[in-house]
């Protein structure tokens, strides 16, 4: 088996506790002019020794080998992208769409649209016509930004979105109505006087995938980004910074499945990369979790954003990684979903690192979490409060409520020294009634409510009990989805699952389970000739039993239910309200045929 290397953060030994030192003295320091692009290229690409650093390394299928990017190369293709945005039209404030996956363009965009004063409107390449067609309506974007990809489903909703003017193909034409930007940008200039912007002017709209209602859009300032640092350089154990050395330069490579176009790629991975002038690893592929540790190796990636999702996919395929790939890895961050203590625990024995897991939203991002570099890691703990943001738990008189209670998760907008906390989102695009709803309190004591419930221990660290809307009584108990889904997991015939409540007469609601199965047991069960009902009665009582063994009595699935996937958000979050429907439609189906027998 190769060593670990040297530099490998083996976290299993508790650190010293520096969290209360960090907190109390953390100041945010905003500049009065404050523009992204200026900060995560331009200072790089003017500075000499800087310019031919490594900015983005394109892997993956179906390139033959890897593409290398400097951040002189960043910058004058995004000048010229500026350049013809201008010649177009495009004003400061205007919105542009960027509907593209990992790769150099990508990066080429969003550099290219924020310096100008322009607001990036990211857009999913899953996103289906209906989906595309309501953002780009709603935000009304006067260009989007596509590649041969992502752009004929863009194409063929632009009829109905009056306010697109134009369409560029980054990587070519495939349409008469596409203006081909490889054959436009040889004749554009490679400089670009950056526009000056203030730190409250907006960046990007990014629509949040919500649980109810149309997607609403987020409007992210420039210093948002700055709001974002405390809980990046913590989550990234310093991001390869010796936290007591100002001195030493990064080490960082950085990878993450995350889709640059939500939050977890633009805001928690590509952003602050670039902020830090070290180079991120652009995958064109799928994500797959055996190509996952190859990747992680080839590039030799030190730090990485791995969703709950991802790690259960790649300890289920790897259990013993380090018996066959060298890793690097030095941090690695977590969030979207409960890790759960069976993941915690694999990545502190296999991988050699313990897992940091991070909690936000897109309106506030990177807010609570953990630095198991420089505090100890609870397994199960979703963490403390990052330096800078002041996080409490709330009632629904919006007052806090005791540790160990049950309380909504919200953050003032004042951090403890009563400074702005700069993460905070402008507001919802077009909607200030929801604005105004996701606040509580007055003007001197406002805090920003998410929607999501936690207990706090004595010590500041906070435990996820689920979304608000997630959170379910049976015959009187509350069953937070969670804990329940965490201890499926721990079989070995079960790769996810979620847990949602089925209507019942009696109990008002039972606990169910949706569980995604592993590839042989998932093989067994295609061979079933009704595997969602027929599918190995032994297997269901093992998974019972695992829940009434080790949770409590109340909290097992009365009924299992075998799926081959989970309905996920385009930011890798359980859609269990899906689920939830589903339920309450077979519910009010089986009234409807008992009335009719009844009759």
């Amino acid at each position: 088996m190769p060593s670990m290397p040297s530099h490998a953060h083996d976290n299993r030994a508790a650190p010293p506790d520096h969290y209360d030192a960090l907190y109390g003295a953390f100041r945010w320091q905003v500049p009065a002019r404050f523009n992204m692009a200026q900060v995560c290229l331009h200072r790089w690409a003017d500075d000499p020794d800087q310019a031919q650093a490594l900015a983005v390394i394109e892997d993956g299928p179906p390139l033959t080998r890897p593409r290398r990017y400097r951040y002189a190369d960043l910058a004058a293709e995004a000048n010229r992208l500026s350049n013809a945005l201008r010649l177009l039209g495009v004003q400061r404030g205007d919105r542009v769409a960027i509907q593209l996956p990992q790769r150099f363009e990508t990066a080429v965009a969003y550099m290219a649209v924020l310096q100008m004063g322009a607001v990036a409107v990211p857009l999913s390449q899953l996103f289906g016509p209906e989906a595309l067609e309501y953002r780009l309506q709603d935000s009304a974007a006067v260009v989007a930004l596509v590649d041969d990809a992502t752009g004929p489903g863009l194409q063929a909703v632009r009829a109905h979105c009056p306010a697109l003017r134009h369409v560029i193909g980054l990587t070519g034409a495939f349409d008469t109505d596409v203006l081909d930007w490889p054959r436009a940008r040889d004749g554009l200039r490679r400089r670009f006087d950056l526009v000056d912007t203030a730190p409250d002017d907006p960046a990007v709209l990014i629509y949040t995938s919500g649980t109810t209602g149309n997607p609403k859009g987020a409007l992210i300032p420039h210093r948002a980004l700055i709001g974002n640092l405390s809980g990046f350089v913590c989550s990234q154990n310093w991001f390869g910074f010796d936290p007591f050395d100002a001195r030493q330069r990064s080490d960082a490579v950085f990878w993450s499945p995350a889709d640059w176009a939500w939050t977890g790629g633009l805001m928690d991975a590509l952003l602050p990369t670039l902020y830090f002038g070290r180079p991120i690893v652009a995958w064109r592929g799928r994500f797959d979790p055996l190509e996952a540790f190859a990747l992680l190796q080839r590039r030799r990636v030190t730090h990485t954003f791995l969703f709950p999702t991802a790690l259960k996919a790649m300890m289920k395929a790897e259990p013993r990684p380090r018996r066959r790939w060298r890793l690097h890895l030095q941090a690695i961050m977590s969030a979207g979903e409960a890790v759960g203590d069976a993941v915690f625990a694999w990545c502190r024995d296999e991988l050699g690192v313990t897992v940091n897991e991070m909690f936000g939203q897109t309106e506030i991002n990177y807010v609570i979490g953990n630095c198991a570099r420089l505090w100890p890691a609870r397994p199960g703990s979703m963490g403390r409060a990052y330096p800078g943001h002041r996080v409490a738990l709330l009632d629904e008189a919006g007052q806090p409520v005791p540790p160990g209670s049950v309380g909504e998760v919200a953050v003032h907008r004042r951090d403890v020294h009563g400074d702005p906390d700069p993460v905070f989102f402008l507001g919802y695009w077009g909607n200030e009634t929801a604005t105004r709803a996701k606040f509580t309190g007055d003007a001197a004591n406002s805090w920003c409510r998410t929607g999501d419930l936690a207990v706090q221990d004595a010590d500041g660290y906070l435990w996820y009990q689920g979304r608000a809307d997630d959170v379910f009584k049976s015959a009187g108990y509350r069953i937070g989805p969670g804990e329940i889904e965490n201890c499926l997991v721990k079989h070995p015939a079960v790769i996810n699952a979620a847990v949602v409540p089925k209507p019942d007469a009696e109990r008002g609601a039972v606990v169910k389970a949706y569980v995604v199965l592993a590839a042989d047991w998932a093989e067994r069960r295609a061979r079933c000739a009704d595997p969602a009902v027929e599918f190995d009665p032994a297997l269901v009582a093992e998974l019972q039993q695992l829940v009434r063994g080790r949770l409590a009595p109340y909290e097992y699935p009365k009924e299992v239910e075998f799926i081959d996937a989970l309905p996920m958000t385009t930011t890798g979050k359980v859609q269990r309200r899906v689920l939830r429907l589903q339920e309450e439609a077979r519910a009010r189906e089986r009234a409807a045929a008992a009335a009719a027998c009844s009759c």
